[in-house]
């Protein structure tokens, strides 16, 4: 058997590359109107980021489940479970203290990350327990892919920010800079200003100078993430094809409905994977 890999839905892998490389997926929770909603089990809806819900993560018992399943399934190589950041959920350190009573078939890798910046983390898993490696050598491969994710968004408007409570550095001029557009980046496993810009087209520019900048000539594998944005995320998808020739074409998906109650419509997000 292999080493199975285990996220969380903020992960945003697609489905094609979830089953490709056999990844499993707990849910993280919204909770609209006193009923709770589980990100990649139940129909929430579309605008949800324009309501007054709330999020939560996975349940102790959902990750209970999900790691006894995976570990059944390897039989007994173990499990490695990549989480969204602890700086940004819950989540990873109800995995952590999960995966203590389960004994050590199970290690939980802090992505430090969000959306594909988790995902790319749990392909790296994924693609060393495809090619054999136990379980110590998968979570090394996890843990190193975390060092080598990069991400950014910018988002429209800042109305989500402040309720949210996710951000960092950026609190003190969050309830003056009416006029600013952040280009937000996770560092450290927590989202901080990176810098602030007048107009969005400016801020989505600048994101990019960013991001072509840690790639430099490297082949990095790309994600590009938004709010209810198709059409300004193709925009940085194309400018990305532009001026990073050596990547291959950026995979693109919704942010989806937990991480879109934090950063609001109209947010555009690049995660990068740097090369090993």
């Amino acid at each position: 058997m292999t080493v199975v890999v285990v996220t969380d839905a903020s992960s945003r892998l697609p489905a094609d590359l979830r089953e490709r490389w056999a990844i499993r997926v707990v849910p993280l929770h919204i909770l609209l109107d006193g009923v709770d909603l589980r990100e990649g089990v139940d129909a929430i809806p579309d605008d949800v980021h324009k309501r007054h819900a709330t999020t939560a993560a996975a349940t102790p018992a959902e990750l209970a489940a999900a790691y006894r399943r995976a570990v059944a399934d390897s039989g007994g190589d173990g499990v490695v479970a990549v989480h969204i950041s602890s700086g940004l959920s819950g989540t990873c350190a109800a995995a952590q203290r999960t995966a203590a009573q389960l004994g050590p078939a199970v290690r939980v890798v802090d992505s430090r990350s969000a959306a594909m910046g988790t995902g790319f983390v749990a392909l790296a898993a994924a693609r060393a327990a495809a090619a054999g490696a136990d379980l110590d050598a998968v979570a090394d491969a996890a843990s190193a892919a975390v060092s080598r994710s990069h991400a950014f968004i910018v988002v429209h408007r800042l109305d989500n920010l402040r309720r949210s409570g996710r951000i960092g550095g950026a609190k003190a001029w969050l309830g003056t800079a009416l006029a600013l557009k952040p280009v937000l980046r996770i560092e450290d496993g927590k989202l901080v200003l990176a810098q602030r810009v007048r107009t969005v087209n400016n801020a989505t520019e600048a994101m990019i100078d960013r991001v072509c900048e840690i790639v430099g000539e490297q082949s990095a594998a790309l994600a590009v993430h938004h709010v209810a944005n198709p059409d300004g995320a193709e925009r940085v998808v194309a400018a990305l094809a532009r001026r990073l020739p050596a990547c291959g074409p950026a995979l693109v998906t919704p942010l989806g409905p937990v991480l879109a109650l934090h950063v609001g419509a109209g947010a555009v997000a690049v995660c990068v994977q740097l090369p090993g």
